[in-house]
């Protein structure tokens, strides 16, 4: 049996396939904060990130015909958005860290995490303290949802080295959290 996705925003995101300005601005409005964030972890700085939002909702308006009612608009607008951010990054030639010891990670299953007391800011300033690659495979898997082999694909990267990335971040935040004070 096949499910209908329902989208909420169904008749301004029609408006605003028809180049209706206000359903666009209104769109704007409901996105623009979560993509936003999205934005900063990325790219880590205001300025950045206000840049890649506002080309982001520009390209998705431009490409606006494309959608397809397929999944929602948020899901659509948030790959837009995650994209955009990793071209720039690679545009600029970003420095992204990579592990050289992969193999101490394979095989490995994950434990799980104890969360009484962490806040999801402490979580985010421990994670400045990442690689570049490693901080954007551990946004990407931990914070957008996105699984290793999406990820793999995103940054050309093989998805044991996503694993491997991941993992390693995730016990380098963990040592950062203990370092400001967070112990579980």
């Amino acid at each position: 049996m096949e499910t209908v996705q329902l989208d909420i925003h169904q008749d301004l995101i029609r408006e605003s396939i028809g180049g209706n300005r206000k359903a666009q601005y209104k769109l704007y409005q409901q996105y623009a904060k979560a993509m936003y964030n999205i934005c900063f972890r990325m790219m880590q700085n205001t300025e950045d990130a206000e840049d890649m939002l506002q080309e982001s909702f520009a390209d998705a308006f431009r490409r606006m015909q494309s959608f397809r009612f397929e999944s929602t608009f948020g899901a659509w607008l948030k790959r837009i958005v995650i994209n955009h951010c990793i071209n720039e990054i690679r545009r600029r030639k970003a420095d992204l860290k990579y592990f050289e010891d992969m193999h101490l990670f394979e095989g490995k299953p994950e434990e799980p995490v104890e969360v009484s007391g962490l806040s999801v800011e402490k979580v985010k300033l421990a994670m400045n303290g990442l690689p570049n690659g490693s901080r954007m495979i551990f946004s990407l898997y931990l914070l957008e949802g996105y699984d290793h082999l999406e990820i793999a694909e995103i940054l050309n990267i093989s998805v044991s080295n996503s694993k491997s990335q991941y993992m390693r971040a995730r016990q380098r935040v963990k040592e950062l959290l203990i370092q400001m004070g967070y112990e579980n």
